[in-house]
């Protein structure tokens, strides 16, 4: 797929088919996240990569609306040193923004959909990816094969028109 195919196929993907991502095409999305830029090169983030089912269905419960985590052939914790710095915060959600487009830019490339998840049960979520102590999951990008239709560009993405989000020069 080319650059802008995958930019306009990217979609949140909710239900799975029951197929297992190639751990080549795993790497590429993950490398595609270490990749990204971030401020100063600081590189604020661990990913822990989850495919194991059992461990999916507990990962599913640290967001009330995470339910496709479960269903998912992957999901890839972003992780972060737990600040209450709220400058640091501000550079890790940036950051990790950044990373986490690139991976999902990356999974659509190659036909995988990919949707993102909060985290609001910290506490569980360190205990299923066994996070030692001063971390924090930021996020979770889930992974897997669309069940309902391949990825493809949207013609009609259902966003705002270009000449009302765009402006030149002044507002």
């Amino acid at each position: 797929m080319e650059t802008w195919d995958a930019i306009t196929s990217r979609r949140n993907v909710r239900q799975f088919a029951s197929r297992q991502i190639p751990e080549e095409m795993l790497q590429q999305i993950l490398e595609a996240g270490r990749r990204a830029p971030s401020s100063r090169n600081w590189q604020p983030w661990d990913f822990v990569v989850v495919t194991d089912r059992e461990q999916l269905r507990e990962l599913s419960k640290v967001w009330r609306g995470g339910a496709h985590v479960a269903d998912s052939a992957a999901t890839v914790a972003l992780v972060v040193d737990d600040s209450d710095d709220q400058k640091v915060r501000e550079r890790q959600q940036y950051d990790l923004g950044q990373a986490s487009m690139g991976m999902m830019i990356a999974a659509a490339d190659g036909g995988v959909g990919s949707g993102h998840s909060a985290v609001a049960d910290q506490a569980l979520a360190r205990q299923v990816l066994g996070l030692p102590e001063g971390k924090r999951v930021a996020l979770l990008i889930d992974l897997g094969y669309p069940a309902d239709r391949p990825l493809k560009p949207i013609r009609n993405p259902g966003r705002r028109p270009f000449a009302e989000v765009v402006h030149r020069d002044r507002w």
